[in-house]
């Protein structure tokens, strides 16, 4: 079972499923909602989410049709994302787990899309969209 939360910690939730491939996405809106280079993400099978506690404080944006961004209301913390066309999918944040994991990010994602200012270093494979990469 995996731990979760947002960063004020209001909402917290359980996974009991496993971590899909963890992909580094460097497109403009993941950057834009994360503040940051790029949205650390893990797909994971929805039916296997849940909130403990703080469910009310969630709220979801859509940042394109079809597209809903969840984070929490009182913190700004981004949860997960999902798409209506993929209801069994959402794409869980790791940055918000608890509980400590093994596995590593894989690869990067939108990487045609990356900030001019950040440097690929990792050795890790690179794709200019989504679809191109190992993960749809």
């Amino acid at each position: 079972m995996l731990h979760g939360s947002c960063l004020c910690g209001e909402v917290q939730y359980e996974y009991s499923g496993e971590l899909g491939p963890i992909a580094m996405c460097h497109c403009s809106q993941c950057r834009r909602a994360q503040g940051s280079a790029y949205a650390t993400n893990s797909p994971i099978q929805a039916s296997q989410f849940q909130f403990v506690e703080g469910r009310d404080l969630v709220k979801e944006f859509e940042s394109k049709p079809g597209k809903k961004r969840a984070f929490c209301s009182e913190c700004g913390s981004p949860l997960y994302s999902r798409l209506d066309s993929k209801p069994a999918l959402l794409r869980l944040r790791i940055g918000t787990l608890k509980t400590q994991i093994e596995a590593k990010p894989e690869y990067h994602i939108f990487a045609s899309s990356a900030a001019e200012w950040y440097e690929f270093k990792d050795g890790l494979p690179r794709y200019a969209e989504l679809e191109d990469g190992p993960l749809v």
